[in-house]
């Protein structure tokens, strides 16, 4: 403590390596914006807790923020084929997303232009050659123009034109698609900032969801995605991380809408009490995270224990999805590679952890939240992906075990999502009124409150 005193705010960091050293000791080069850096300390003010328990802040949301910034809707493969739709729902604003019979991706808003009713339910998908209003039986075409009105000798005043549904912006990065309620949005290119530079070698548009959890939160949607902001969590809230090793993380903000962080798997840490050998380190990673059966293997010289680690995953991998993965290096295999699209979504873009998380709040009450929790796997070359899997719904007391798609990673979840409900509580009796944060390891959670600022201030 003494000497992180002794530097300017925003200064300190943990002692050894940084991660941009400690992965050019792979034996296989990293991509190149794994080597970036990009912080700035910006303040050390405390965050009021109102941001998350006032009802009145998240209603500003709601009317400031949510319709105006772009948002992932779904995956190309809810929709692959005209005709399919897939409803996105936030807050009180709902969109029905379509792939039209030109094959191009449309929005609409999702109410009728006669009496306003919803044309379908929430968070519904399937498919419709047209969309039919379920009160009084409007039609419309898949590219919301106005094709039948009952009766429509009562309506001299409603045309195809005049009455075709509202659209909405839309746009398509990677094999999302995204969505705007905002008019006079700014490209969804320009949004996106340095994340089209970033992915350019991962094509996470030729993935396929594997998996998909949706839970109830007890939380507020910014506490629920901060939980997974930061790596100084691990040792407390994951226990038996220190056993491995420590992760050596970098922090980067990239304004205005991305930040990430990326931490080793494996490497050496000079935080821990005896930096490990190399074939210490393998022994450690090979009885924590490699198969139960076989040796441990030896790692040879002028190689590291994260080298020797990623080919087995490789390995594994391949044989499990029929596929060849050497061609990924020891990063892209073994880190937690995240990066975050403000307001509210998380793509993992590595090999071992293909994760893409979603947050939403929850529209009455902004002590509740849902997170989205997606797998994505690389399309076989020859084969077709299986089909798009419905999620799977858990509530508050149910845990991520249950979904068998997550396999191990079910029990980590759950120990990222059981304070969430004692820190609601503790939100509202701590008399100091905000939390505290680090000025390095806690910079993505203060980069997301500055741009939810940006937009209720306005």
């Amino acid at each position: 403590m003494a000497e992180a005193e002794k530097l300017g705010p925003g200064q300190a960091r943990a002692p050894g390596m940084t991660y941009q050293e400690a992965i050019q000791l792979d034996s296989s080069p990293p991509p190149a914006p794994f080597l970036e850096h990009s912080y700035e300390f910006t303040t050390d003010v405390d965050v009021p807790y109102t941001n998350y328990t006032s009802k009145e802040f998240a209603q500003k949301e709601f009317d400031k923020m949510w319709p105006k910034v772009w948002q992932m809707a779904c995956r190309e493969e809810h929709i692959p084929e005209a005709g399919d739709y897939h409803v996105y729902d936030i807050g009180e604003l709902s969109a029905i997303v379509t792939r039209t019979e030109s094959g191009d991706i449309k929005a609409f808003y999702n109410a009728c232009m006669h009496r306003g009713t919803a044309l379908k339910p929430p968070e519904s998908s399937g498919y419709s050659r047209q969309f039919v209003c379920p009160f009084h039986g409007w039609v419309y075409s898949l590219d919301g123009e106005l094709v039948d009105v009952p009766e429509s000798w009562d309506f001299p005043h409603v045309d195809s034109q005049s009455h075709r549904l509202n659209e909405l912006r839309v746009g398509t990065w990677g094999g999302f698609v995204f969505i705007n309620f905002d008019d006079d949005a700014e490209p969804l290119e320009e949004y996106l900032g340095v994340l089209i530079e970033h992915f350019k070698d991962f094509h996470i548009e030729d993935r396929y969801i594997e998996t998909h959890v949706c839970k109830r939160l007890p939380v507020n949607w910014k506490a629920a995605e901060e939980a997974f902001m930061e790596a100084y969590h691990v040792k407390e809230t994951h226990a038996g991380g220190m056993e491995y090793s420590e992760p050596i993380t970098t922090y980067d903000v990239f304004e205005p809408n991305v930040n990430r962080f990326i931490h080793t798997v494996g490497a050496p840490n000079a935080r821990r009490p005896v930096l490990e050998t190399q074939q210490e380190l393998m022994e450690m990673i090979w009885g924590r995270r490699g198969p139960s059966e076989g040796e441990c293997p030896v790692v040879p010289e002028g190689m590291t224990a994260r080298d020797i680690y990623a080919q087995n995953v490789q390995e594994q991998l391949g044989a499990l999805y029929d596929m060849d993965f050497s061609d990924y290096s020891t990063a892209q295999t073994l880190d937690s590679i995240e990066y975050f699209l403000f307001p509210n979504l998380f793509v993992f873009p590595g090999l071992s952890l293909p994760m893409v998380y979603r947050f939403r709040p929850d529209p009455n009450d902004p002590d509740f939240s849902y997170f989205d929790l997606y797998f994505l796997r690389q399309k076989h070359p020859e084969k077709a992906p299986p089909p798009t899997p419905n999620p799977m719904y858990l509530d508050i007391d149910e845990s991520y075990t249950k979904a068998e798609g997550l396999g191990g990673l079910g029990a980590v979840y759950d120990q990222d999502t059981d304070n969430m409900a004692a820190q609601t509580r503790g939100f509202k009796t701590c008399k100091k009124g905000g939390q505290t944060l680090g000025n390095y390891q806690e910079c993505r959670v203060r980069h997301v409150h500055k741009r939810v600022r940006d937009y209720v201030d306005s």
